[in-house]
């Protein structure tokens, strides 16, 4: 095998001097975001198990659902579920072929991130005021 010089080679864009594009990052925040409502459904199936369980079940579940990590595990998946719909809605236009262009791509991640935002408010407003 040939002996390289490997101390001369150029090295790829570290993520300090890399800039990610929006639409980078909706894709990774998209994947994450299916672990969190993943962790959301795991919360409610534990919660409805328990409540055909009995009272003794039940009060443990509900504790664990209304503590702070259970409502941290909701909001997320509140979020996420919202963010998961915006962003199908996204990838909907894209497979009729329109709105593929830089400039269009970037103004349908940042249309989706208010929407998301809009929808969580909207939802978490009805919730509590019910």
């Amino acid at each position: 095998m040939a002996d390289i010089d490997r101390g001369n080679r150029p090295l790829s864009p570290h993520l300090q001097v890399y800039k990610w594009p929006l639409n980078m990052a909706m894709s990774i925040l998209h994947r994450i975001t299916g672990v969190a409502i993943g962790a959301m459904v795991a919360l409610l199936a534990l919660w409805f198990l328990a409540l055909a369980s009995g009272p003794e079940a039940y009060s443990w579940a509900n504790a664990l659902a209304m503590s702070w990590l259970g409502i941290l595990i909701l909001l997320g998946g509140l979020v996420s579920i919202w963010f998961h719909f915006a962003n199908g809605l996204r990838h909907l236009v894209w497979d009729t072929g329109s709105g593929l262009g830089q400039k269009r791509v970037r103004r349908s991640a940042i249309a989706g991130i208010v929407t998301v935002l809009v929808l969580t408010a909207l939802t978490l407003w009805v919730a509590v005021s019910v």
